[in-house]
């Protein structure tokens, strides 16, 4: 078995029952792998994405074990899977952060990223998406679409991604393929290309039509799936094959004339020319092939990996990368090219207590090699490149050189951070960076001694640089470390592992809501800091308005100053008070968001004006300004689904309702009820709980921040007394 080890790792055989068959390959794979000379075109760079416990780690599981990466399946409940790693992800079960793979089907080279689907890690899914060129999205047929299914879906059109559908778990009980395919195109308004119908469902699953060949796949030779038989279709499916045949065939000719001209004349399309058709489809964003299966079962992974390869985009495939040009502000581009100039993303930060901070780059052109140096555009600085990785989840293997349309790991960089471009010195170019959503809730953290000061600093530190959704501030009056992240678990994840991986010892306190201030009405107000000493003396002097703002716009500043009442040059003095003050707030010290700030007049002194004192004043302005425009309170509201079963229905809604909760509706999903409602973030902690004691241990329910609203007045008061008190 050791002889053949390397046929493994590398993914040339597709299974391991294949190793016979391919002893006389053995050479050139470990050479293909060594010098990785494999085309462009022969090149997927995807990612599965997912609402959680939808089954996006059993199938990538799976699809190690049939492309030969890894010789024995990974099982989630026995912590041994591959991608999920860390302790934490192992003993809660979940995927914290996305972990690249790599494997090879049928002669592609297929670079994976498995996802997290808690909505506290999306930034996780934000900026995989950012980079990859395809992606497999992941349904529990059962459940249909959820609510973080339709979050990671527009995330995936933001950024123009290709996918696959894959409804898994179709031997569950309550599955509903046509249930499943009809709420995908209600949600979405996307035509399905249904490629694969099951056979049989619950516990009758037995396999996967393929709907174009027309053949049974029936996974009856072995338990570990890796082999499958093909069979004529049963009389009992043909009709319903026919069905989806006729309509699949309709919709790729749609969008191809000489197809539909073929149609119109009831000719026989070619299975090949259909495949050609709906790959371009697929590529064009037109299209979403439909997969069944069940991961778990092992069946019907092997067709999915068949789609992969003939309908997601390579490298080659997709648009050319646009960026700045930084020295002319002219837009550029970079086409996956190995001899055009280096251009690659920095998406992911990771601290490995191996070898230390990894930097995850997709390169969009051009070649990387080790122990060269390249500029990062975004801060205008020379990185040197370390060394050269190809990560298999927390395994590493050297490589000398990198190439265009991969994604790589790099150790060296100490300048560069998650968003950044680099890129050759002598053709600079500065691509868009990746926007993620601002914290909803803070917790207070403290060393219990001095010796773990240091560390939590350094842990911190760390942590930040993996972590951009992250924010970590220090409390002046209580002397408190503040944490501020995406959701209970987040933090608790992030505590968590400064105490295993950096050896801190914490206190912490409960987690708070991180509400944020903002006006209703435009006000006007003027700073004036005036402060004569022995020698010079300090003036500043302005006049702002401020201006209710559109919402997630945060804070923008803007100069009407006319003539030379204020120079120039201390304009950026003014904003940067502004800015300093809208951070602390006005009325419980909460930041400003959705507020436009504008500096219209004001006064200067040639001798004792200075940057200090107009910032200065620019502060004293933004105060006074907002105390005038009806300042209020926001607090984050969740979107919440809550799935219980008919007979505790209004129970729940009732306890949802004293909480303030907006009910939107309820639908019927399999054999549960699901409820939406919007509710304050405040007022759902611990909820987990409450839902299960409410439930006899039947309910669950999925939160994710919506948007921020005001916050009721007598609510409101009670906040603003409890902060300028001090307490807890």
């Amino acid at each position: 078995m050791v002889f053949f080890k390397p046929l493994l790792i590398y993914g040339i055989l597709e299974s391991p029952a294949c190793i016979l068959g391919g002893i006389f390959l053995m050479a050139e794979a470990i050479e293909v792998t060594k010098n990785r000379l494999v085309s462009i075109e022969k090149v997927r760079n995807i990612g599965i994405i997912a609402h959680i416990d939808a089954g996006k780690t059993t199938t990538t599981e799976r699809i190690l074990f049939y492309t030969g990466r890894t010789y024995k399946m990974g099982n989630i409940d026995a912590g041994n899977t591959v991608t999920d790693w860390m302790d934490q992800e192992r003993e809660r079960g979940i995927t914290i952060v996305s972990a690249a793979v790599t494997a090879f089907w049928k002669g592609i080279r297929i670079n994976l990223i498995d996802t997290p689907g808690h909505v506290d890690f999306t930034a996780e899914v934000e900026r995989a998406l950012r980079v990859l060129d395809g992606a497999i999205m992941v349904f529990d047929v059962e459940e249909g679409v959820q609510a973080q299914s339709e979050t990671v879906w527009h995330q995936a059109d933001k950024y123009g991604v290709p996918r696959l559908v894959f409804l898994n778990k179709m031997d569950k009980v309550g599955a509903n393929f046509a249930g499943s395919l009809q709420m995908i195109k209600e949600r979405f308004g996307k035509k399905l290309a249904v490629l694969t119908i099951p056979a049989g469902a619950e516990h009758d699953f037995h396999g996967v039509a393929l709907v174009l060949e027309q053949k049974l796949l029936l996974w009856d030779k072995d338990g570990s799936g890796a082999e499958f038989s093909e069979h004529p279709i049963p009389d009992d499916m043909k009709n319903e094959l026919k069905k989806y045949r006729q309509e699949l065939i309709e919709n790729i000719c749609t969008y191809n004339d000489d197809l539909m001209e073929q149609y119109l004349e009831g000719k026989e399309i070619p299975v090949e020319d259909l495949k050609a058709g709906l790959r371009r489809a697929t590529i064009a964003g037109r299209l979403i092939p439909i997969y069944c299966g069940s991961s778990l079962r092992n069946k019907g992974v092997q067709p999915l990996l068949d789609g992969v390869v003939e309908y997601l985009p390579s490298p080659a495939d997709v648009p050319p990368a646009k960026g700045i040009n930084p020295q002319t502000g002219q837009q550029e581009e970079r086409h996956p090219n190995n001899k055009e100039p280096l251009s690659a993303l920095l998406f992911k930060v990771q601290t490995d207590p191996h070898v230390g901070k990894l930097s995850y780059l997709r390169i969009y052109s051009g070649v990387l090699r080790t122990g060269g140096t390249v500029l990062n555009s975004s801060n205008d600085k020379t990185e040197r490149i370390g060394r050269l990785l190809l990560m298999h989840a927390n395994k590493r293997e050297g490589i000398e050189e990198a190439f265009a349309g991969e994604i790589v790991a790099v150790i060296g960089l100490k300048e560069s951070k998650t968003g950044d471009t680099l890129c050759d010195s002598r053709h600079p170019i500065s691509f868009e960076s990746i926007e993620f959503a601002d914290p909803v809730i803070s917790l207070a953290i403290e060393p219990e001694s001095k010796s773990d000061q240091e560390k939590m600093s350094q842990a911190l530190r760390r942590l930040l640089e993996e972590d951009p959704t992250l924010r970590v501030k220090s409390d002046q009056e209580t002397g408190q470390t503040i944490l501020s992240g995406m959701g209970e678990l987040h933090l608790e994840i992030v505590v968590d592992r400064m105490q295993r991986e950096f050896g801190v010892k914490l206190h912490t306190g409960k987690p708070q809501v991180a509400y944020r201030e903002t006006i209703k009405t435009e006000a006007e107000a003027e700073g004036k800091y005036i402060r004569q000493t022995g020698g010079r003396g300090q003036y500043g002097h302005c006049w702002l308005r401020v201006i209710p703002g559109k919402q997630n716009s945060g804070v923008s500043f803007s100069s009407k100053i006319k003539g030379a009442a204020i120079p120039a040059n201390f304009i950026p003095s003014i904003e940067k008070g502004v800015r300093e003050a809208a951070e602390k707030g006005v009325i419980a010290g909460y930041p400003l968001t959705d507020v436009e700030v504008v500096v219209y007049d004001g006064s200067y002194h040639e001798v004792d004006s200075s940057d200090m004192a107009f910032k200065i004043a620019g502060s004293i302005a933004l105060q006074e300004a907002v105390k005038q425009a009806r300042p209020v309170l926001l607090e984050p509201i969740m979107k919440l689904e809550v799935s219980v079963p008919e007979e505790f229905m209004g129970q729940v809604i009732g306890d949802l309702s004293s909480r303030r909760a907006q009910i939107l509706g309820s639908e019927s999903r399999g054999q549960m009820r699901i409820i939406n409602a919007m509710v304050p973030l405040a007022n759902i902690s611990g909820y987990a709980t409450i839902i299960r004691s409410l439930t006899q241990g039947r309910g669950s329910f999925y939160a994710e921040p919506s948007h921020y609203a005001e916050v009721p007045s007598n609510i409101q008061k009670e906040i603003i007394s409890k902060e300028t008190k001090g307490e807890d």
